[in-house]
């Protein structure tokens, strides 16, 4: 198995040399930090993905949680993770000072997140779940609440989870029935059923903490009767003793893939004695749930990218290290036998894979830098960098959690039969990989979310903000000779997104909705492969600057080969969105009038 699994210095180049995550130290939220402790947290996160969570990866996959006397028993490394997970800061890395964070820049906070993704992803959950949902009782609870869970929460003492799903809604969460009656101290008495809960209960914490929504008695039908609830499992009572909340666990899942993290099925209130404790405002759970909703979907495209740049150096250093046939050219069969990297098509197949995780990851970074100057900013400037969050949202989340599944596929074929076997990692991160076009909603979800919310949102504000971003950077580019061409073909394929735009949103004009959103997904396709041409044109500006500056130093092979995989995005994948811009331009109404008897 590759030991190395991310490339520092790609991080490094993002961070530094394209969103120069160095400019945000002279904001006063950020000032205390410097471009050093930067270094620093890197190089911990570095070690800490070697040392405390790959040496598991494959006995977190072998030995699964198991459900045993009502309680989920995890891999004995879980509670080893949390643990130095919460002395260390990494769960509260990004949160502010005052509750005990580092208030660290999100940018920065995204890496160690990337990095645990890729050394263990299962392992990497449990902390950063904890991680969104204590911000979210930071963010929207009361005084009480913030000093009874953050610090145990941070600690790495209880878990945190997002109970959201039920048996009966799936992911249209309006018909939730979770059921929440006022008690008469302030708290509610809580009863129903919650699916498909990530560390929803295991023994490598003291207790787990549920960011759960529910209907208060009496509340609106739909989405606008939600609200927002903590339920402990084990809940302090008047002495800070520990009760059981009467949270059950009704059994665990079976994974194809992802399986050193329990996902459980639970039950609330079966003695009609769980306790929950509102957050935020009556009725308005699902608008404060989605503060936690985006950042997972934020998340999800973090650890696709992890677990695709895992794949892609265990597949790059098999393909180095494997000898097998000979150059289309050589005549002599009696020749050296050449490393399977110098074929033609395996070269493609890597690049395939890098271009997708660097792609990826820089769409990511560039969602963190835009989080951070909504943090720091005011009036105007703030609203413009929330709403391109608000667009890049399902992109950053979709195109990484689609993409995986390829490009770890590819790297599992640059190994063969041997790819197949267990006795390769490429097997389990192909199955771990495809959870994600599922959780924290689907693929199709993200596309009704883009061409359905977002875009026309604000009479399209957002959309018009991020093509102004992307054409910023064509006209940088055009500024490069070497880059020209490759501006031009960006140029085109933003009139094309704009074309293909207009027609759909007249279609929603003309009261043809379902014509108009019958192949979101597609648009959503689509749009990504855009957004990742405009990343890799700015990562190629970056690398043409930087060869300019220094055209024989020692990283001239790292600038190379970004410039090579930004030619092989620009010349394999950009033209793919012809296609799709046909189908989309057709207004192809089979799938609306396909009626289910057909089938």
């Amino acid at each position: 198995m590759a030991d190395k699994f991310v490339s520092e210095r790609n991080i490094r180049f993002l961070l530094y040399e394209v969103f120069d995550a160095s400019s945000l130290l002279k904001y006063p939220r950020y000032a205390d930090h410097s471009r050093e402790a930067f270094d620093m947290i890197l190089e911990t996160a570095l070690k800490l993905g070697r040392d405390l969570f790959k040496p598991t990866l494959r006995e977190m996959d072998k030995n699964q949680p198991e459900f045993v006397d009502g309680q989920v028993k995890v891999h004995p490394k879980v509670k080893e993770i949390m643990q130095i997970c919460g002395a260390g800061g990494w769960i509260s890395a990004t949160a502010p000072a005052e509750l005990g964070g580092q208030q660290l820049p999100v940018i920065l906070g995204f890496v160690p997140m990337f990095i645990f993704s890729a050394a263990n992803y299962a392992g990497s959950v449990y902390p950063y779940l904890t991680a969104g949902a204590a911000h979210l009782i930071y963010s929207f609870g009361t005084a009480e609440l913030i000093n009874a869970y953050i610090p145990r929460m941070y600690a790495g003492d209880w878990q945190g989870t997002m109970a959201l799903t039920e048996p009966q809604a799936g992911s249209s969460l309006s018909d939730i029935t979770t059921l929440a009656e006022p008690g008469d101290q302030g708290h509610y008495r809580i009863r129903g059923q919650k699916i498909f809960i990530s560390t929803g209960d295991h023994d490598g914490v003291q207790n787990v903490v549920h960011l759960l929504l529910a209907r208060i008695a009496g509340a609106p039908a739909g989405v606008k009767g939600i609200s927002l609830f903590v339920v402990p499992k084990m809940r302090p009572d008047d002495n800070g003793a520990l009760v059981f909340n009467d949270v059950h666990v009704a059994g665990i899942y079976r994974k194809m893939g992802y399986r050193g993290a329990p996902i459980t099925q639970l039950s609330f209130g079966e003695n009609n004695d769980c306790r929950g404790y509102l957050v935020g405002q009556p009725n308005r759970g699902l608008s404060h749930m989605f503060q936690l909703m985006n950042e997972a979907r934020i998340a999800v495209g973090i650890a696709a990218a992890g677990i695709a740049s895992a794949a892609y150096y265990a597949a790059l250093e098999y393909t180095q290290q494997r000898p097998q046939g000979r150059p289309l050219t050589a005549r002599d069969p009696l020749s050296p036998q050449v490393p399977i990297i110098e074929h033609h098509d395996v070269k493609r197949m890597l690049l395939f894979q890098r271009a997708v995780v660097e792609g990826s990851l820089s769409l990511l970074m560039q969602c963190g830098k835009y989080i951070d100057l909504e943090k720091v900013l005011e009036g105007k400037e703030k609203e413009k960098y929330n709403l391109l969050l608000e667009i890049l949202t399902p992109v950053a989340k979709s195109y990484p959690a689609e993409m995986v599944i390829l490009a770890v596929s590819q790297a599992l074929q640059c190994l063969g039969g041997y790819g197949y076997c267990d006795e390769f990692p490429l097997e389990q991160l192909y199955r771990d990989a495809r959870i994600h076009p599922i959780h924290e909603g689907t693929t199709g979800i993200q596309g009704l979310d883009l061409l359905g919310r977002k875009v026309p949102m604000k009479n399209g504000e957002a959309a018009m903000l991020l093509i102004q971003e992307i054409e910023k950077t064509i006209a940088l580019a055009k500024e490069e000779t070497q880059l020209q061409p490759y501006a031009r073909e960006l140029e085109e394929a933003t009139d094309k997104l704009n074309k293909v735009t207009t027609h759909l949103v007249s279609l929603a004009m003309q009261g043809k909705v379902d014509l108009f959103l019958a192949d979101s997904t597609l648009y959503l396709e689509f749009f990504g492969i855009i957004t990742i041409g405009w990343q890799w044109l700015l990562q190629a500006l970056a690398a043409e600057k930087a060869l300019k500056k220094n055209p024989t130093g020692t990283d001239i092979n790292f600038y190379q080969g970004k410039l090579y995989t930004f030619r092989y995005f620009f010349q394999y994948e950009l033209p793919k969105i012809e296609s799709l811009a046909k189908s989309l331009l057709a207004s192809n109404q089979i799938t609306v009038e396909m009626k289910k008897d057909f089938f």
